[in-house]
């Protein structure tokens, strides 16, 4: 083939991968892909635990509102998730994190708890926080979601403060590639 012709052929060639480069419905990223923060995404099975659904929905949402680099979802039914809740009889307890995808820990949500007084959201929201990396912080003030128990029966609050927020962020900035470990202790919460 001549030289004009490779060079003709060559030219329609871009002209065609232009054109249609330009017919795409999404527009291009203006951000590196370095700048922008991966996000992982964990998800729970609640399945086992009857009677803390609307407490577990509010300790997600807290948690979902609060951190930005990790999301909580459901499991869809029988599908695999990263943290399986189940309602029990005794202290609400849980594994330690922060849990990574593919990876599992169990969150225990203790009636015994609620019978003695606590709030149901503030214990689903706390146990989350030890799948998500945070220790208790006992004792400690009502302010701090990690202080559990320890900030008496009258406290309801289940928004992390400063602190666990970015602990949690920094447990998940790296997204799935962080060397961070799951703990795997369990904390029983009782007082």
């Amino acid at each position: 083939m001549p030289l004009v012709t490779w060079i003709k052929a060559g030219t329609s060639a871009t002209a065609l991968v232009l054109a249609t480069a330009g017919t795409t419905s999404a527009a291009p990223s203006v951000e590196p892909p370095s700048a922008q923060a991966a996000v992982v995404t964990l998800r729970y099975d609640d399945s086992r635990a009857a009677g803390w659904e609307a407490a577990i929905a509010a300790g997600v949402a807290s948690w979902n509102a609060n951190v930005t680099n990790v999301k909580l979802v459901e499991a869809a039914p029988g599908g695999a998730a990263e943290i399986v809740i189940v309602a029990t009889t005794g202290w609400p307890q849980a594994t330690l994190g922060p849990v990574r995808p593919g990876r599992q820990v169990r969150v225990e949500l203790g009636s015994q708890a609620v019978n003695e007084g606590y709030n149901k959201t503030r214990i689903a929201a706390h146990e989350l926080g030890h799948s998500l990396g945070l220790p208790d912080t006992k004792p400690g003030p009502c302010s701090q979601l990690m202080s559990g128990s320890s900030a008496g029966t009258a406290c309801t609050n289940a928004v992390p403060n400063a602190t666990e927020r970015s602990r949690v962020q920094s447990n998940y900035a790296s997204g799935v590639t962080a060397s961070v470990v799951t703990d795997g202790r369990t904390l029983v919460d009782a007082p």
